[in-house]
């Protein structure tokens, strides 16, 4: 391993990280090849539209260019793709680092884990703390922006420490417009996003995915849990880890896509809605009476169903105009 990505301040441990992640999570994750069965290099195995191909070529040309690069990564389909394409043309000389706190779940800190021993990619973990920052903790409309800025505050010295290396990030296309406050925080560190410069979007990042054979491409969003609190309501870690294992208890009960909303003592559950009517078929018997014993063993007052179904950033609606 090259020491030059090593850095006291790099909180845990290298590539290839196999142990048992910290937490009580234990809700099943989708399954990954192991490390041996990964098809050599990055072939596409099926054909691509010729847009889509020609950001691919931009894409792979632009991450060949850096000399070294750190690859801020989540796990996410996004970031992992990024990471993918880095460690295939820079083998050693790419590093994807984890930040871990108590807003990212334990089973995607797993899966992240686990996709990165089957890249065969170097990845470590930092603890970050902006759950000590009153600019995130206060839970404010720009929260984004404390997070990432605390993220790339750990990372530019890591890239400092291996000679200068570039810092990636998985933001793609669809993401410049959305409410992203955390991309000025990744801007202001010189952060640089290949997948958006490529012009590649969240579709196009899956469809990539699938046809370079990462087994994760149709993995589902799981955005941070701090995205589960209305805007104004404190976060804590308390209140996040009980949404990680509201969620938890859902998953290992069959529902792999959804979000518990955390709004006061109040968990309301949003799933697909295309599951809503099964669902609430299978709530109609004891599942429900256990559902509610459990989530209200976990600390909620009530327990709620979102009949509109999940739909990615709902709580941005309360954002002003503007």
């Amino acid at each position: 391993m090259d020491d030059q990505f090593a850095s006291p301040i790099t909180a845990i441990a290298a590539a290839r990280i196999v142990d048992t992640p910290t937490g009580t999570d234990t809700d099943r994750v989708p399954e990954i090849p192991a490390a041996s069965a990964r098809p050599p290099g990055f072939s596409l195995l099926e054909g691509l539209p010729p847009e889509l191909e020609r950001a691919l070529a931009a894409l792979r040309r632009r991450i060949a260019g850096f000399e070294r690069v750190v690859v801020a990564y989540s796990g996410g389909v996004d970031s992992a793709l990024v990471a993918a394409l880095a460690s295939e043309a820079l083998g050693e000389r790419a590093l994807a680092v984890t930040g871990v706190s108590p807003a990212l779940a334990p089973h995607l800190r797993r899966e992240a884990r686990e996709q990165a021993a089957w890249l065969g990619l170097r990845q470590r973990e930092i603890a970050t703390a902006e759950l000590a920052d009153p600019a995130y903790a206060t839970n404010p409309h720009d929260r984004c922006y404390a997070c990432k800025r605390e993220l790339h505050g750990l990372l530019a010295p890591i890239a400092a420490a291996a000679g200068g290396a570039m810092v990636l990030d998985g933001v793609n296309l669809d993401d410049l417009g959305d409410h992203r406050p955390g991309i000025r925080a990744a801007r202001e560190h010189g952060v640089l996003s290949p997948l958006a410069e490529a012009g590649i979007d969240k579709a196009g990042v899956r469809r990539l995915s699938r046809a370079l054979g990462l087994p994760w491409w149709d993995k589902p969003a799981q955005p941070c849990l701090a995205s589960r609190f209305p805007y104004g309501e404190a976060i804590t870690a308390t209140r996040l880890q009980r949404v990680a294992a509201a969620e938890a208890w859902l998953r290992q009960r069959g529902f792999p896509d959804l979000r518990v909303r955390s709004q006061g003592e109040t968990a309301r559950i949003e799933l697909p809605p295309g599951s809503l009517e099964t669902a609430l078929a299978r709530l109609a018997g004891a599942l429900r009476s256990e559902l509610v014993e459990a989530f209200r063993a976990l600390g909620f007052s009530a327990v709620a169903l979102d009949l509109e179904g999940l739909v990615s950033g709902k709580l941005n609606r309360e954002l002003p105009p503007g």
